[in-house]
């Protein structure tokens, strides 16, 4: 009697697994599919001028690899790139010049907009100087790409066409990052099936969804939506500046899109899993608007959805409980089916589709360290500098 107990609460816990994961492969946008690419678009009859906005903060181990690609954007309107060296030590500011004297290609300007005053994130403070410098040009489009990414020779006039076609007023590509390590291989595709859950794409690009987000490292902005959004001044406090930037141009009435990107790709590494692990937890408990209640929801879902059907199998054969092993086997298979595309998107193997559960935990405990490190006054940590505020998108400024 005193085993039965456990073993039939952890059979209707196991239930509840399996009915959620149920309502996440069909009710949820069908987030799990990786189909949401570039829409339908045709070249317009005159090509709009557009300029590129690079924040970029110690980037020379990466600006070889990714800078070349955008002088290099075979664009049949004029464009040019703004690059603003964020404070940058290690020559960022020189090495691009010298990139562009090297390269040629579209115009490049490099700017400095000194450190960012109080209330402001140094990246946005540095887009805000890089669109300060485009105002000059009366752009009809804004692309912000950071300085990791890396674009094939047509990205721009694409994303433009999509822009164009569609009527929006961001396009935006989620890039394709770089998956080489062990623990790249283990979390990157898990990252990107994680935010698609949060934020579905289907519904981000249905007009009078409420549902926004954006990929911070390609997007395309309508210039008259930023300035009647007031982009990057209302949302100058955010630390998941592309989320904030598409909810604010949403609430504006502006129409986004995100989707998959299939020639934007990522070059910055994260060979370890220290690196991952700070790429994560800096901003982790922001998102959750740093609320305890939201942390506790967050963990408690966490652990109800992805680690309760692999133990449900381990403890309902241990313990011979056959209801309880087929059921967690089956909200496991049906996670593990839901993870198969996006690794497939990843070009990676499908064995990796069922230790969908041991990334889940670490993304679990690097939500808690951030939280650990918010209340402890850290705050959100990236290149040097630390953001403690909460996020406060829509403020006066």
């Amino acid at each position: 009697m005193g085993q039965t107990a456990p073993v039939s609460a952890l059979v209707w816990i196991t239930v509840v697994s399996l009915a959620a994961w149920g309502w996440l492969l069909l009710c949820q946008g069908f987030f799990w599919r990786t189909d949401v690419r570039l829409p339908d678009r045709r070249d317009p009859d005159a090509w709009p001028s557009v300029c590129v906005v690079v924040p970029a903060r110690d980037e020379a181990a990466v600006l070889p690899a990714s800078l070349p690609s955008l002088l290099a954007q075979d664009y049949p309107g004029r464009a040019e790139i703004f690059l603003v060296d964020d404070g940058s030590t290690d020559g960022t500011g020189e090495l691009a010049r010298e990139l562009s004297r090297r390269y040629g290609g579209l115009p490049l300007t490099v700017g400095s907009p000194g450190e960012p005053p109080a209330g402001w994130t140094g990246k946005l403070w540095a887009v805000r100087h890089g669109i300060g410098l485009a105002r000059a040009r009366d752009p009809e489009y804004l692309l912000l790409t950071d300085a990791d990414i890396a674009h094939a020779p047509d990205s721009l006039r694409e994303l433009v066409a999509a822009a164009r076609t569609g009527g929006f007023d961001v396009v935006s590509q989620m890039a394709r990052l770089r998956v080489e390590s062990l623990w790249e291989r283990l979390v990157v595709p898990a990252f990107v099936y994680f935010f698609a859950q949060l934020y579905p794409f289907r519904w981000i690009g249905r007009r009078g969804s409420r549902t926004a987000a954006a990929a911070g490292g390609c997007v395309l902005l309508r210039a008259e939506t930023a300035g009647r959004a007031r982009i990057p001044n209302a949302i100058r406090h955010a630390v998941i500046d592309d989320v904030a930037l598409a909810r604010a141009v949403k609430a504006v009435g502006g129409h986004v899109w995100l989707g998959l990107a299939d020639r934007v790709d990522s070059v910055r590494p994260y060979p370890r899993l220290g690196d991952l692990w700070r790429m994560v937890s800096r901003s982790a408990y922001a998102q959750l608007r740093h609320n305890p209640l939201l942390l506790l929801g967050t963990v408690a879902g966490l652990a109800l959805v992805y680690l309760v059907p692999p133990v449900a199998v381990v403890a309902g054969a241990a313990a011979g409980s056959a209801a309880t092993a087929v059921t967690g086997a089956a909200a496991w298979a049906v996670m593990a089916a839901t993870y198969a595309p996006m690794l497939r998107y990843y070009r990676q193997p499908l064995w990796l589709a069922p230790l969908l559960p041991f990334t889940a935990f670490l993304y679990l405990l690097m939500t808690a360290d951030s939280a650990v490190q918010h209340y402890r006054g850290r705050g959100a940590a990236w290149k040097g500098r630390t953001y403690t505020r909460p996020e406060a998108v829509g403020d006066e400024g």
